[in-house]
């Protein structure tokens, strides 16, 4: 055989050897389209799933230490509780909800609101149609509502597309704390595939970001949520004893923007003027100064509770959690944080290492 034989032999193998792996990767590539599409509808149960796990395995562990070991029994007990303790405070804000919804519907004049002061007419600009559109609606809230109502429509559609979302999103939720619970008995064996698998990705740290990711994950369950729950139970109890209308639908909204890192300030506000209009005040002084300390909460308590555990500086973690929920939602609220964390430590491994490396030579 010439030697320009041999190199087309060589050639030809060369190409069968390119096109067999081209076909190769071409079906695994077709099999994870295919698995990514048929996951994609339960992707949100699933990383929450994951997330309630992680969170709530060291109460589980507590549990099962207690029950004497039995982790089954402690599983469906950690599930159990879980569920009321989300049924509960659910079931109440959507019953205030939707009362406060039909009594603005069936009785718009039993909203009774305090007449304008005499100051709103000398605001610029719009002081003169604030005051008449105010005086109107204490005197005749059913006029005022039929006035802006044509104005309200577009709001309304959002409304209800946005109820729509959060009752999807809320059986979602209960689904995943269900899935949760069936992996708490599991729980080691899959941290050790994730331990494998990290250790097949980067087998000096690929344990060391396992760690990082569960520590992430409950950082931000107990420093986003925790204290968001808090503040929104602080807020309920003001709310309930100065007997504010429509308090479920103010905690709520508490709630949502504590989680969403805009801080309840935007509702706590209106309702802290609103309480100096129609309160005495000592009580009107007392209410501020409660919702003054319940606005201010989170913002000494979540330092002190997501530093525990992580390593990772509170701005990474801050921009992870506002970043991940403004681009994938509430998911991204976890998954943003777990992300930067180990991108953080990934970046800080090779900084020091390249430090390192000169000093050993």
């Amino acid at each position: 055989m010439t030697v320009l034989d041999r190199e087309i032999l060589r050639r030809d193998r060369l190409t069968e050897t390119y096109a067999e792996l081209a076909i190769r990767l071409g079906l695994l590539g077709l099999f994870l389209y295919w698995s990514i599409i048929l996951v994609r509808p339960f992707l949100s149960i699933i990383i929450w799933s994951v997330v309630l796990c992680v969170a709530l395995y060291p109460v589980f562990e507590w549990i099962a230490a207690r029950l004497g070991g039995r982790r089954r029994l402690a599983a469906l007990v950690t599930t159990a509780v879980s569920l009321i303790i989300v049924i509960g405070p659910a079931t109440w804000l959507v019953l205030g909800v939707i009362e406060s919804v039909r009594l603005v519907v069936e009785r718009p004049d039993a909203l009774l609101l305090p007449d304008p002061p005499e100051a709103v007419k000398h605001w610029p600009i719009i002081g003169e149609q604030i005051f008449q559109f105010w005086d109107l609606a204490a005197t005749n809230m059913r006029a005022a509502l039929a006035k802006v109502a044509p104005h309200l429509r577009p709001l309304a559609n959002i409304l209800l597309h946005f109820a729509a979302d959060a009752g999807v999103g809320t059986l979602k939720f209960l689904a995943s704390v269900v899935i949760a619970g069936l992996l708490f008995v599991p729980g080691p064996a899959f941290v050790s595939t994730a331990n494998a698998l990290a250790q097949r990705v980067s087998s000096a740290h690929g344990e060391q970001f396992v760690q990082l990711a569960g520590a992430s994950i409950r950082s931000v369950a107990q420093g986003v949520l925790g204290v968001s729950a808090l503040q929104a139970l602080l807020a309920a109890i003001g709310l309930g004893i100065a007997g504010v209308p429509g308090a479920s639908l103010i905690t709520s909204a508490v709630l949502i923007l504590g989680i969403i890192q805009i801080g309840p300030a935007l509702v706590l506000i209106p309702v802290v003027i609103w309480s100096w209009m129609t309160m005495d005040v000592p009580a009107s002084l007392a209410f501020t100064a409660y919702m003054m300390l319940v606005g201010v909460s989170d913002n000494i308590l979540k330092p002190i509770v997501m530093k525990r555990g992580l390593n990772t500086p509170i701005p990474i973690i801050l921009i992870g959690l506002i970043g991940g929920t403004l681009s994938y939602g509430i998911t991204g609220l976890f998954l943003g944080p777990i992300v930067l964390a180990v991108v953080w430590e990934l970046a800080a491994e090779w900084v020091y290492a390249r430090k390192a490396a000169p000093s050993e030579k």
